[in-house]
């Protein structure tokens, strides 16, 4: 469980990175799920960006991210989500 000081110490790192993943209006799927948990163990940070198309509300697709990869949710702004989960070869050292 992130504390508010390594959630604010995270959205900073975040700021600079681009969204790598979209979901769009086939909303959420196995090969999603399997592709991010690569991208979080190799990145521990990653940006999620919903495409207007997408019919599902961002709190549901938030929930379910988090449910089936294990990450924490560090924040959502507008229509994009930031996604936190440590790996065992850590690459960002929380304060």
């Amino acid at each position: 469980m992130l504390n508010g000081k390594q959630k604010r110490y995270l959205r900073s790192l975040a700021v600079n990175e681009k969204a790598i993943f979209q979901i769009g209006k086939d909303g959420l799927n196995d090969n999603l799920y399997t592709s991010l948990k690569e991208a979080l163990k190799a990145r521990e940070l990653v940006k999620v960006s919903v495409l207007k198309t997408c019919e599902t509300d961002m709190h549901e697709i938030a929930v379910e991210l988090c449910a089936n990869t294990g990450a924490e949710l560090v924040q959502t702004i507008g229509k994009t989500l930031v996604l936190y989960k440590r790996s065992k070869e850590r690459k960002i050292i929380l304060p």
